[in-house]
């Protein structure tokens, strides 16, 4: 006889059957009742629906569609190879890549005809590829092949001359040992395009006139003119992206004459700031304006993520046809005016109320020899003209004596003590004042630091602590600065590496290091041996070349 508790449980799961059985059929039903419905919608859908066409009315194209197809066969993809060099370090700065960000806290040391200090590189690294300096640099492998391969990089330009002639940045084709050019109707299945040489550069304002050979005339831009330009003025640029050629981008000017360097390496750059996207690759190409003509070079850009972020920067057309014409004349360089003087850009308010000025520069330095001491000017003279038209500050006292050709004479007014004096100045050669400056500065150096290899590398040094030493198990010299393009820069060497020995002979001491140094002469081999002491588990790295 059955429990009670056993009887209870049999009528439970009774119950639960005829449940779950009353479900299952409430389910099939529904199931047999949707896929009626939802067969007779997708009948009644195939039966209504009518086949969608594209209407064939064609939109009217604007004026980006047609500059677009006006200058765009006069754009060109930029290609360089450059071979593998031996380097010190790894991570040096791609020299094809111009995109970096802008430097937060600029100098505002100037000269009328000023070079980089000591130690100091042309300017910060500040914009990379269009600008790590603006567009060169589908690049892997920054280093540059330490491991034998061929280092790649990208830019773009634009032909000026049927007969080849292409204008693009300096820093696409800085240091490249090939250059090839493809034009937008060259096939895609040609790997890097036709050769290219060099016909001129110009550092100063990041600019380079390369030259292709064909048998037919080729498409060309027309040049407008920048000063016409107007902020808020509709602008298109053209380039290879990314590697991604024949990529039009629009926006307006969004500022005029901003200058993003400080020091010598921006006396000549004050671009057209612009919010069209600008990329890496873009380096060289040009910004157009609304009649089709180039305006502008594009050169650098505004970064944090070595992306578009809004604000790119471009070379201005007039500075670039003065600088194409000088580039393709018989010398193949751009000649400027100096006169041997420093200044200081941007001075307080108080001293031009001391001195009684509010227009002008203030003269800090007057070079020994120079055009300037010889006219009879001196440290605290303030210029107030030039040939009788004022001076409003350093940039336009750089930019009137920059282009006067060297021989002329000038005609400049200034103050002295409060009293007004004018004298007559001969133009000197920019190049052969900064010679002349920067002989006289390693002079000086020589005598103050009694550093033996400034003058023949290129680099100051000083003795590593004991503790360095110590870590290093060796004692040695540490680069406390490197000129730039000097033999030291060229192979590699950076402030903060410990050199051991130099052509095997140990560099312990001052007095090693000076007698090693002194005794070598140009076209001797020069090999560095050198340790990271950031580093020091990598070991010793050998670098060199010929002096």
């Amino acid at each position: 006889m059955k429990s009670l508790f056993e009887r209870l449980r049999t009528r439970r799961l009774a119950s639960t059957f005829v449940l779950l059985a009353t479900l299952s059929v409430a389910i099939v039903a529904g199931s047999f009742a949707a896929h009626g419905v939802r067969g007779q919608e997708k009948q009644n859908s195939s039966t209504d629906a009518s086949p969608l066409k594209m209407a064939n009315s064609a939109t009217p194209p604007n004026e980006f569609v047609k500059i677009a197809k006006e200058v765009g066969p006069a754009v060109v993809n930029i290609n360089t190879e450059t071979l593998p060099k031996q380097s010190a370090n790894k991570g040096r700065r791609n020299p094809h890549n111009r995109i970096q960000p802008i430097p937060q806290n600029p100098g505002d040391d100037d000269n009328e005809d000023q070079q980089p200090q000591q130690g100091q590189g042309q300017g910060q690294d500040n914009f990379q590829d269009f600008f790590n300096r603006f567009f060169g640099g589908q690049i892997p492998d920054q280093d540059g092949g330490d491991d034998g391969s061929v280092r790649e990089s990208l830019g773009s330009g634009f032909i000026v001359d049927p007969k080849g002639y292409i204008i693009t940045n300096n820093h696409v084709i800085e240091k490249a040992d090939k250059i090839y050019v493809k034009l937008s109707t060259d096939p895609d299945t040609q790997d890097l395009g036709r050769p290219a040489r060099v016909i001129g550069t110009d550092k100063a304002t990041d600019l380079a006139v390369i030259k292709i050979d064909t048998n037919t005339p080729l498409p060309t831009v027309k040049m407008g003119n920048s000063d016409t330009a107007n902020v808020g003025d509709w602008v298109e640029a053209i380039g290879s992206p990314f590697a991604l050629s024949q990529s039009v981008t629009a926006g307006i000017i969004s500022a005029k004459n901003r200058t993003i360097e400080p020091g010598a390496s921006g006396q000549f750059q004050h671009f057209i700031q612009t919010d069209a996207a600008i990329n890496p690759g873009n380096s060289g190409g040009p910004l157009l304006n609304m009649n089709g003509e180039v305006i502008g070079v594009n050169t650098a850009i505004f970064t944090q993520s070595n992306g578009y972020q809004g604000i790119g920067f471009a070379m201005p057309s007039r500075t670039v046809v003065e600088i194409y014409n000088d580039l393709i004349s018989p010398s193949h360089k751009v000649t400027r005016g100096s006169i041997g003087i420093q200044f200081r850009q941007g001075l307080s308010g108080a001293v031009n109320r001391v001195y009684g000025f509010k227009n002008g520069v203030l003269v800090q330095e007057v070079q020994p020899g120079g055009p300037a001491e010889k006219a009879g000017l001196k440290p605290g003279d303030i210029i107030i003209t030039v040939d009788g038209r004022s001076i409003k500050d350093g940039d336009d006292l750089v930019n009137e004596i920059a282009s006067r050709r060297p021989g002329s004479t000038i005609r400049l007014s200034y103050m002295r003590d409060g009293k007004p004096a004018d004298t007559t100045v001969t133009i000197g050669d920019r190049d052969k004042v900064f010679a002349e400056l920067g002989g006289q500065i390693t002079e000086k150096d020589q005598e103050e630091k009694g550093d033996a290899g400034e003058s023949k590398l290129g680099i100051v040094v000083r003795e590593t602590s004991p503790a360095t030493a110590g870590k290093l198990h060796s004692p040695g010299m540490v680069i406390q600065s490197v000129r730039t393009g000097s033999f030291a820069d060229l192979q590699g060497l950076q402030p903060g590496l410990v050199i051991i020995r130099i052509n095997k002979q140990p560099t312990g001491t001052k007095e090693q290091y000076d007698a090693v140094v002194s005794s070598l002469k140009t076209g001797d081999d020069v090999v560095f041996e050198v340790i990271d002491p950031r580093r020091p588990g990598d070991g010793i790295n050998y670098v060199g070349g010929t002096l």
